[in-house]
Order: structure tokens, then C-alpha cells, then sequence
């Protein structure tokens, strides 16, 4: 993957201990980051996939119902 260059504006403490964590992980600043944002990411779709389970789980039968009408109503026009 091709790499591109970044500027941010970070509190002193904070870039030091970022730089004290990827240096214990064995890793650039710039991976450890990327590490970081992907971690997230991941996290971020983790949850929307729970949040979707736990929706159909309590919903279902709404679209149970919806397609049984349809099933019926399709059934009825070939007779």
C-alpha cells in the first residue's frame, strides 16, 4: 500500500507516549498509528453489525409478516 505523509498537531505528552507504545510494540510511529485508526475502524463495524443483529432479533417478525403477504399476494395473482 502506498504510503503518504501527514502533519498533525499533537500535545507534547501525548506524541511521547505514542512514540513509547509503538517503540514497545516494535513498530513505526507512523504504524502504530495506522494500527490505531484500523483498530477503530474495525470497532466501528463491529458495533454497526451487533447493533443490526440486535435489531433484526427484535424486529424479524415484522418482516416475517411482510413476507408472507407478499408470498400471499403473489400466490393469489398466479391462481
Amino acid at each position: 500500500m502506498a504510503k503518504t505523509q501527514s502533519g498533525a498537531r499533537i500535545d507534547q505528552d501525548v506524541m511521547e507516549l505514542a512514540k513509547a507504545r509503538a517503540r514497545d510494540r516494535g513498530q513505526s510511529i507512523g504504524d502504530y498509528i495506522a494500527h490505531l485508526v484500523r483498530e477503530d475502524a474495525d470497532g466501528l463495524r463491529v458495533r454497526g453489525l451487533d447493533a443490526a443483529r440486535r435489531f433484526l432479533d427484535e424486529h424479524q417478525a415484522v418482516f416475517d409478516e411482510v413476507e408472507d403477504a407478499e408470498q400471499s399476494a403473489a400466490g393469489a395473482r398466479a391462481a
